[in-house]
Parts: structure tokens; C-alpha cells; sequence
């Protein structure tokens, strides 16, 4: 922990600034590098993006073949790319098999289409149950699904990110 010379421990905020300033000062990264990066994550990288490309394939079943065959292209043709999102595998869900996405190593999603994780999904609880009693976890989250229905639960790696095509709801045709 950072103590500052009053003897009181440093904010989070107080102590990103040290890290940023030592960062820099060491030339391992350069000037006003992470204030970019947190000014296109906060303009580009917004679920709403995951949104679109989830209605764009329930729509258009060439560019639904194109995002299963090879998503990080499918997601750049609507312009969602950048870091995170270099490497999106997107798995179907069907009405026999659901998929949930955690990374149990950390918090990795892919940015630009699902924006940064929200805090429960970071958290170490969910990264250690979802695993291991997948379908109480998405029940305490509001998603009861019949026994029949089977859960794959799939791990993010170092390099690739994964983006769910959930079933498109009955009732949406047209």
C-alpha cells in the first residue's frame, strides 16, 4: 500500500497517478499514453456495440455466417475493433446449449464489443462459481433455464475473447 508523508494510506486514484507518473518517467510508456486509452474506451467500447452485431446477424444471415466463420472481421465490418478485440471467437447459444463466458484469471472481455466488465463479473466469487455450478450462478443473476437445457461454460485465454449470439427472442421477425 502507499503511504503518503502524512502517514496516510494513498487514494486509488492518488496511487494510479504514482504508477502512471513512475510509468512514464521510467520511458515505458509514453506521455498522455493511458489518458488516449481511457478517452476511446470511454467513447468506442460500449455493450451497445455487442448489441448491434447481435441484431445485425439475427437480421442478415450472410454477415451471421460471416460473424461465426470469423468474428473479429465481422465485428470490424461495423467498425468495432481496437484493443481486446483482436482476436473474437463468437460461440452460438441454441435452444439445447447456453454459453457463459468468464475469465478466471482475471477480467478479460472483449472491449470493443461488450465494453469493460461490469464489477460482478470481475469479481472473485463469480470467476471461481460460474465454473463450477454454472446454472446456480445464473440463476441468483435472473436466468433459470430448464434442466435440459445444457450450460458450456468457455474460459478466455491470453488471446482470444468470446462473444455470445444469444437465440433471437420469439416475436422479433420484422
Amino acid at each position: 500500500m502507499s503511504i503518503k508523508t502524512d502517514g496516510q494510506a494513498a487514494s486509488p486514484a492518488e496511487r494510479a497517478a504514482a504508477l502512471e507518473h513512475a510509468l512514464t518517467e521510467g520511458g515505458f510508456i509514453a506521455e498522455g499514453v493511458l489518458d488516449t486509452l481511457e478517452a476511446v474506451a470511454e467513447e468506442h467500447f460500449d455493450w451497445q456495440n455487442g448489441a448491434r452485431v447481435v441484431a445485425r446477424a439475427w437480421v442478415d444471415a450472410d454477415y451471421r455466417a460471416r460473424l461465426l466463420a470469423d468474428g473479429t472481421a465481422a465485428c470490424a465490418e461495423l467498425g468495432f475493433e481496437g484493443p481486446q478485440g483482436e482476436y473474437i471467437v463468437v460461440l452460438e447459444a441454441t435452444p439445447e446449449c447456453h454459453h457463459v463466458i468468464v475469465c478466471t484469471q482475471c477480467s478479460c472481455t472483449a472491449w470493443p464489443v461488450l465494453g469493460l466488465p461490469p464489477d460482478w463479473y470481475k469479481s472473485p466469487e463469480y470467476r471461481a462459481r460460474v465454473v463450477r455450478e454454472p446454472r446456480r450462478v445464473l440463476s441468483e443473476l435472473g436466468l433459470t433455464l430448464a434442466a435440459e437445457v445444457a450450460i458450456r461454460v468457455t474460459d478466455t485465454t491470453a488471446e482470444t475473447r468470446f462473444l455470445v449470439l444469444p437465440l433471437r427472442p420469439e416475436g422479433t421477425d420484422g
